[in-house]
């Protein structure tokens, strides 16, 4: 980690201002481990109920496969014979997993490289899976009935997890499973980031996503969206930031304030956003808490206009930096293509034609950006230097998340892989 993310700061309120969030790469990668470990590349298929393991750059090699959902007949079982468990279960498969069941959203490997933590949206929790045999080590139900997104604390002890229906972030011990603390958040908690070499933690929540209110008159049924800022030991809050009111400031009045997808520079000084309806990213300015620049990207002409059929409100989805902070990556989802863009200049690289584009994280070696293809049931590098495609890996159905990892050098998954 760059020195100048950990310089001293003289109080609170400029250490939330000159540290905001640790970039979604950083975010994503495994804290340094002793020897014995592989670094790889955990995808999670959400539709299959399983994580392909991949080499973490070069040619993304499959290394093998974890199977995220072998406790599923238990957790049926469970579901089946709660009317209410069953009523949100159903809505998850119908709304937000477009007619399949949501088997895995977030994933990140322990400090050990044994076991690999996992959040289950229609399952409503987070189990531990042990990597040699595929069984659970610990299950954790989170409040409400859904499970999201997720982030590591960066000593890799713990894990904050979304409960999405219960409007709250939820901290675990990543060994025992165990709830170390929590705290409320907006409507519909979404993104998360230790920040500050753990000592915040960001949470962004994006309001409801599944209703057809998706005319900017009906924004305000959307719910309450903003960033919360919480302290990392005690939990409790230090600043929250409603980017309805910086929108507004500079004429965006009818743009969401829903903050999906986001990077940071590695200074911390820039935060790039994506939200909820757009095809493009914001650029926030964390010392004066203004937007500064709006960067809107080419729309694809065969993109249907009507946003009741944009994917749970999404146009653009998913954004990364790569390490040296001068390049970004950005999924255009419902636009069917993936960018690099100069972070100074703005200029776009080629349109990268991919299918439902999902999310992008940086390789291993940071020189790649790797975008998921929900669409294609396929991952793709894109070279930040070039803004070319690399290279097309195929992989399980629908994948969504992609995170950095461990695992043991010699490990291939229970079935060889």
């Amino acid at each position: 980690m760059p020195a100048s993310r950990t310089r001293h700061l003289c109080s609170v309120a400029a250490a939330l201002v000159l540290t905001a969030a640790a970039p979604a790469a950083a975010a994503s990668a495994a804290p340094a481990t002793s020897d014995g470990l592989r670094e790889v590349l955990f995808v999670g298929n959400n539709w299959d109920g399983t994580a392909d393991v991949v080499t973490s750059s070069g040619d993304f090699a499959k290394v093998g496969r974890i199977d995220v959902v072998p406790d599923k007949q238990q957790r049926l079982a469970e579901i089946n014979a709660d009317p209410i468990k069953w009523i949100y279960y159903t809505s998850i498969r119908n709304e937000v997993g477009e007619g399949h069941d949501q088997y895995v959203d977030d994933m990140y490997s322990t400090p050990d490289g044994k076991s690999v933590v996992v959040s289950r949206p229609s399952f409503a929790d987070v189990v531990s899976i042990d990597l040699a045999t595929d069984k659970v080590n610990w299950r954790f139900p989170v409040a409400g009935y859904r499970a999201d997104h997720m982030a590591v604390s960066p000593d890799g002890t713990r894990v904050a997890v979304s409960a999405s229906t219960a409007n709250k972030v939820q901290v675990l011990d990543v060994v025992t499973g165990r709830e170390v603390g929590e705290f409320g958040t907006g409507d519909k908690p979404h993104e998360n980031f230790f920040t500050d070499g753990g000592k915040y933690i960001w949470n962004m929540s994006i309001g409801e996503v599944t209703t057809s209110l998706d005319a900017p008159g009906w924004d305000w049924t959307k719910g309450d969206r903003h960033i919360t800022i919480v302290d990392a030991t005690t939990f409790k809050q230090v600043r929250t930031i409603d980017m309805r009111q910086r929108l507004d400031a500079i004429g965006l009045k009818d743009f969401s304030d829903a903050v999906r997808p986001a990077a940071f520079t590695p200074d911390w000084s820039k935060l790039y956003f994506q939200v909820s309806f757009f095809n493009g990213f914001l650029e926030y300015d964390v010392a004066t808490d203004k937007i500064t620049r709006v960067r809107t990207l080419p729309e694809n002409p065969a993109t249907n206009q009507d946003r009741t059929t944009w994917l749970l409100d999404s146009r653009h989805h998913g954004i990364s930096m790569n390490p040296q902070g001068t390049k970004l990556c950005v999924a255009g989802t419902m636009d069917n293509y993936a960018t690099v863009v100069d972070r100074a200049t703005f200029d776009v690289g080629p349109l990268v034609t991919a299918s439902t584009p999902y999310w992008a994280t940086v390789s291993g070696d940071g020189k790649d950006c790797v975008i998921s293809e929900a669409g294609a049931d396929r991952i793709t590098a894109i070279d930040f230097a070039t803004g070319q495609k690399v290279l097309s890996v195929p992989v399980g159905d629908h994948p969504q998340r992609v995170r950095l990892g461990h695992v043991p050098a010699d490990w291939t998954g229970p079935n060889g892989g």
